[in-house]
């Protein structure tokens, strides 16, 4: 395997993948075509370079996935509102009248933030208050750390089993299994193929939920070592520590992502398991969006020329240059495309 620097997340019906500073989303629609708009995201870490400190860049680049995955799954859901428009009501009006046209990022902001706080609730203070109705049974510390991280992590896999008894949820599941096999299809010298990524691993070393799992690993680490009396204390300490935790557990994925060590391999075997709760199988129709959202933002090709010499690419540059004849013939035939969808960075394709 070799890394590639693409990334991406599952949204309503589709796909984000991301290339550097160039992310698309591509999203089946209702009618079964495929559309997908590209754009530009600057990450904070590139605005301030402190920020890009390794143990420090972590959190800034959680939040930058943060702020690009919900742009993105509020593009991907618009495709999937209800045609009925009903009559605002007063709260939306006077949201309306006071934040006029930056409406829409306030509440994209205040979504991001309130899920925040719900994670840090659900995952970092409700773990302590069970585990501390043990304190009368248990007298270490290290032990009550250990429990604390037991209980964390299976309140985590509670919610991700009880989520994916939706369906929505689990068809996000199957979109997430085919980024997952696109990248994979990639990073193992396989040709972008519908047929090479169906039978690429739906599992990846740099996925989001190994991070989640190494987090909670890492804060037994962390709090079996700091150790407060003070209750108050020791809620503050979970919320405080929680930028720290994030850092240190980023730079292991990074590094595990990128190495093909066995040691490596056995630091992210626990996550790739985990892994197995947010992937699921795709159908072929879903990797043909996958494929679309990688194409958009990463050439394949280019990447495996130069990282896999030897993989047989001829088929596909033929193929390339009959592409290229049948556009020069559809832009003799029906003129420039309609005004502005060049400039959206939109693009249709029917699959």
């Amino acid at each position: 395997m070799k890394y590639s620097g693409i990334g991406g997340q599952a949204v309503i019906e589709g796909i984000m993948m991301m290339n550097r500073n160039d992310y698309a989303v591509a999203v089946r629609k209702p009618d079964q075509e495929i559309e997908v708009k590209k754009d530009r995201y600057v990450s904070i870490t590139q605005k301030v370079k402190l920020f890009s400190i390794p143990f420090v860049r972590g959190v800034f680049r959680f939040a930058d996935s943060m702020i690009v995955g919900m742009k993105t799954l509020t593009y991907s859901a618009s495709f999937f509102e209800d045609d009925e428009e009903s009559e605002p009501g007063r709260i939306e009006k006077f949201l309306d009248r006071v934040l006029g046209e930056k409406l829409e990022s306030a509440l994209m902001a205040f979504v991001m933030v309130l899920s925040f706080v719900l994670a840090i609730g659900i995952f970092m203070l409700l773990p302590l208050f069970l585990a501390g109705l043990f304190s009368r049974f248990i007298t270490s510390e290290n032990v009550m750390a250990i429990l604390e991280g037991i209980i964390r992590i299976g309140i985590f896999i509670a919610y991700i089993k009880l989520v994916s008894r939706m369906e929505d949820i689990r068809r996000t599941f199957m979109y997430h299994g085919a980024e997952h096999k696109c990248i994979n299809c990639v990073e193992h010298g396989l040709p972008l193929t519908v047929e090479n990524v169906r039978k690429s691993s739906k599992e990846h070393k740099r996925c989001g939920t190994s991070f989640i799992l190494i987090v909670m690993v890492i804060s037994i680490l962390f709090f079996m070592v700091i150790r407060v009396d003070a209750i108050w204390l020791r809620f503050l300490s979970r919320i405080i520590l929680v930028p720290v935790i994030a850092g240190v557990s980023y730079e292991i994925l990074q590094l595990a992502g990128r190495s093909n060590s066995k040691i490596m391999d056995l630091v992210s075997r626990p996550g790739m398991w985990m892994q197995g709760l947010t992937t699921k199988e795709p159908d072929d129709s879903m990797i043909q969006v996958a494929i679309a959202a990688t194409e958009a933002v990463f050439d394949w090709k280019a990447y495996l020329r130069e990282n896999f010499p030897d993989t047989d690419l001829s088929a596909f540059e033929t193929a390339e240059e009959d592409q290229d004849l049948v556009l020069q013939t559809e832009t003799v035939s029906f003129g420039d495309p309609k005004e502005g969808e060049a400039e959206n960075g939109l693009l249709r394709r029917d699959a």
